[in-house]
């Protein structure tokens, strides 16, 4: 099961299968900052033999398919951007990358939905779309370099949470590699589909544990007209009311998130926690949300600023830049969800973090194995009426394999885990893909 084979063994194989020159990569040509962003996903030990690159969806079935029959551990990814999420791989033989896989299969602009390869680059999928003026309602991580199968496999979201959902909720359709090699679909190229069993909820998020996605079809929104941004700081007790008002009131901002001092701080937005809503419509209406969010920030005397233009776009990217920025390696990237009235009380105890004020969600950057251990504490902890706990979790993203080697990366405590391992079981039933990163070590 392990790469103890010669490297030639493997890339034989796979050579055999996708041919062309360059397409399979013997571990040490492969190019010293993939090498690096491998060996943060996979747990210490020997490294996979090499890194393949298939061309199509049938090459990936015909790939995958050697590997089941030989029992040889995958790796899936796309452009690796978020590879070092989750937990660890264990005994990787191979990594195989979508990367070339990236084609346009459908634009259907008058329905609104496009299906695409998982290789696609997200940039590059929203620089198509904007010539129809349309958009993806994502905003990933790392989006010049995520790929459309890496977003989906790692659930990855973002801000715009607030106002179009989820990533299911943006998927029309999937098409996926089985462990077996054989192809599967769910869902359709059309808004309204059957009911029937949501694969596309299964595989959204699941690392790549129960198949290697290939092909997504997801549902379109026009560009807005006008863009506007508020930003709202000042003391923690007025910024929680601020994000009250906002939660109950009729406005429908796109984001709107809760930011924490040291992030105000070093986005020179001023003092204290901050409030970052922003609103895309006409622009009327654009005007019009912004004025009342900024006059409910007065009434409760705190500071407010309105951005558009270029300076939004600027504010936006440098907000994403800086939550995703580490100054040091031992520095924990987490995902948070909490109640979203406990939101404000969470980032009053971190240096640097960002919650959604709708969904509860958000990120945290973290010292150590302690404060994260801490923060999960806290939020299985009383609340603050010390009648309730925050029932959050605090799930690791990024830290140094060390690290994920102590720590449950995912600090799961429901009660479905035995159901996941007969989903996994299922699925892949040999354990061939991405063995180790899901809850539990799936």
């Amino acid at each position: 099961m392990s790469n103890d084979k010669p490297q030639g063994v493997y890339a034989s194989y796979f050579a055999s299968i996708v041919g062309e020159e360059n397409a399979v990569c013997l571990w040490e040509n492969i190019e010293l900052g993939q090498q690096k962003r491998i060996q943060q996903a996979i747990a210490s030990g020997n490294p996979p033999s090499c890194i393949v690159y298939p061309r199509s969806q049938q090459q990936l079935a015909a790939v995958i398919a050697t590997a089941h029959s030989n029992n040889w551990r995958v790796l899936p990814c796309g452009n690796s951007s978020k590879l070092n999420w989750g937990g660890l791989a264990k005994g990787i033989d191979v990594v195989v990358s979508t990367q070339r896989i990236n084609q346009l299969i459908e634009h259907a602009v008058g329905d609104l939905t496009i299906t695409v390869e998982a290789g696609m680059k997200f940039s590059e999928l929203q620089a198509l779309l904007a010539k129809s003026r349309q958009f993806l309602a994502l905003d990933p991580t790392a989006s010049e370099l995520a790929t459309i199968g890496g977003i989906v496999a790692t659930g990855d979201t973002g801000s715009l949470r607030q106002r179009y959902g989820s990533v299911r909720d943006q998927l029309l359709g999937i098409t996926f590699v089985r462990a077996d090699g054989q192809v599967a679909k769910a869902g359709g190229r059309v808004v309204k589909n059957v009911a029937g069993y949501d694969l596309m909820k299964l595989l959204t998020g699941s690392y790549g544990t129960l198949g290697f996605i290939s092909q997504l079809t997801f549902r379109l929104y026009p560009l807005a007209e006008a863009s506007g941004t508020v930003v709202l700081t000042g003391t923690a007790e007025a910024v929680s009311q601020a994000a009250e008002i906002l939660r109950g009131s009729a406005l429908t901002p796109v984001q709107a998130d809760l930011l924490s001092t040291k992030l105000v701080s070093s986005l020179d937005l001023g003092e204290g926690l901050g409030l970052i809503a922003r609103f895309q419509n006409i622009s009327e209406s654009v005007k019009e949300q912004s004025n009342r969010v900024l006059e409910v920030g007065q009434k409760l005397g705190l500071d407010g600023a309105i951005y558009v233009d270029g300076d939004e776009a600027s504010l936006w990217q440098r907000l994403q830049e800086r939550i995703h920025y580490t100054a040091t390696e031992s520095v924990i990237t987490c995902k948070i969800g909490v109640l979203p009235t406990a939101a404000v009380e969470i980032l009053t105890q971190v240096e640097l973090g960002l919650i959604h004020i709708g969904s509860g969600l958000g990120l945290l950057q973290l010292e150590g194995k302690n404060q994260v251990l801490k923060v999960r504490d806290e939020l299985l902890s009383a609340g603050s009426d010390r009648t309730q706990a925050h029932r959050g979790f605090l799930t690791i993203l990024e830290a140094p394999v060390a690290v994920k080697e102590q720590v449950d990366v995912w600090g799961y405590t429901g009660n479905a885990l035995s159901l996941m391992r007969q989903i996994k079981e299922q699925f892949d039933s040999k354990n061939i893909l991405s063995p180790g990163r899901f809850v539990g070590g799936i």
